[in-house]
């Protein structure tokens, strides 16, 4: 099911939001997957697609495990806030601890709100669209399966547009395709 920005009204008013989620500590498949089992429990979120899982060179901390990330869209009545917070509960039962990270370093779990309909949001605990999705490849490959088309608010660009105008893209493979002797370690 391909998402876009025109796709919504006629679903009680539920905003569509797109979500990254990603780790590199512990098991990372199944901490991404545990979140999406937290987020879908709760009666406020509704799931609408998901990307495969994919390997990914970290993001600015270059010296650390690859990432294991995927995508996820949702419906949801919630406030952006509301919304985060919940992330940020999630990610706490399941080990992260953002007061021990190092900034771009290892996480149990990351969940971040890329983009909530296409508003524009920017105040001290959150900014939307996320500041740095245009510039990350783990976050645009995964959304390029669920909303190739969907239009950044900012930017104006769609996700492909986006991908498509990376300059120095990390590496993305999907999951269990990456070659041995690129990443660091892969378990």
């Amino acid at each position: 099911m391909l998402i876009t920005n025109t796709a919504r009204k006629e679903e009680k008013q539920m905003a569509l939001v797109l979500l990254s989620l990603g780790s590199n500590k512990g098991d990372r498949l199944s901490q991404i997957q545990q979140a999406v089992n937290f987020l879908t429990a709760d009666n406020s979120i509704n799931l609408v697609a998901s990307s495969a899982f994919y390997e990914t060179e970290p993001w600015g901390l270059k010296n650390q495990q690859w990432f294991v990330n995927a995508a996820i869209a949702i419906r949801t009545e919630l406030q952006p806030v509301e919304l985060l917070r919940i992330c940020q509960n999630i990610e706490e039962k399941l080990g992260r601890n953002r007061d021990a990270e190092e900034r771009w370093g290892e996480r149990a779990i990351d969940i971040d709100i890329l983009f909530y309909d296409d508003l524009i949001l920017q105040n001290e605990i959150l900014e939307i669209p996320h500041k740095y999705v245009h510039q990350r490849a783990f976050a645009l490959v995964p959304l390029l399966e669920i909303c190739p088309n969907f239009i950044h608010p900012v930017l104006k660009k769609s996700i492909l547009e986006l991908h498509e105008a990376l300059e120095a893209p990390e590496d993305v493979f999907l999951y269990g395709t990456i070659p041995t002797d690129e990443a660091y370690e892969t378990n």
